[in-house]
């Protein structure tokens, strides 16, 4: 863990202005569109991440009982599942397969759990928009040559970043830096 790396911020004018130009995916070929989300995630990561943590923070400074709250049951909801993945070998055995569908068990669980606690809600609502903002701007994104050329470089040491550590461990590093 030693060797992870943080890429640089990128530019506003790269990540959002000027420069940067944006398309809607063609979702017919679904393929080249994973493979923009992936670069993308990889080459903006800093700026995703910096992104993700002022909306939370914004949202931390309007609810922040709230926030906190649903923090806290989300967290024990993820222990809880690891928990129960590392001591039933069906649970690890659907965890390592399926782990997008593990993620949204959890959070689905979280969720019914939190909504009698109007905390959760608030918590999920300062997860899920970032992420969503995040895999909007992903999507659209097109990328440039500097992006290209930046991520083909990543690609070698794919495994040092969070972003590709992420990557990695939802099966998807094969498909980095193509």
């Amino acid at each position: 863990m030693t060797d992870i790396k943080l890429p640089p911020l990128r530019s506003l004018d790269d990540f959002l202005l000027g420069s940067a130009r944006f398309a809607v995916p063609d979702v017919r070929n679904l393929d080249r569109w994973n493979n923009r989300i992936i670069n993308n995630l990889l080459y903006y990561q800093s700026n995703y991440f910096v992104s993700a943590l002022v909306l939370l923070l914004l949202l931390g400074y309007c609810q922040p009982f709230q926030l906190l709250v649903g923090g806290v049951v989300v967290t024990l909801m993820f222990l809880g599942f690891i928990w129960a993945a590392e001591n039933q070998a069906p649970v690890r055995r659907f965890r390592r397969n399926y782990p997008s569908a593990c993620l949204a068990a959890i959070l689905l669980a979280s969720y019914m759990v939190l909504s009698v606690v109007g905390a959760v809600a608030v918590f999920l609502f300062g997860i899920f928009f970032p992420l969503l903002m995040v895999l909007i701007h992903a999507s659209v994104r097109l990328r440039s040559l500097k992006n290209k050329l930046e991520n083909k470089l990543e690609s070698i040491g794919l495994k040092r970043t969070p972003m590709g550590l992420l990557l990695e461990a939802l099966g998807q590093e094969q498909e980095a830096g193509s």
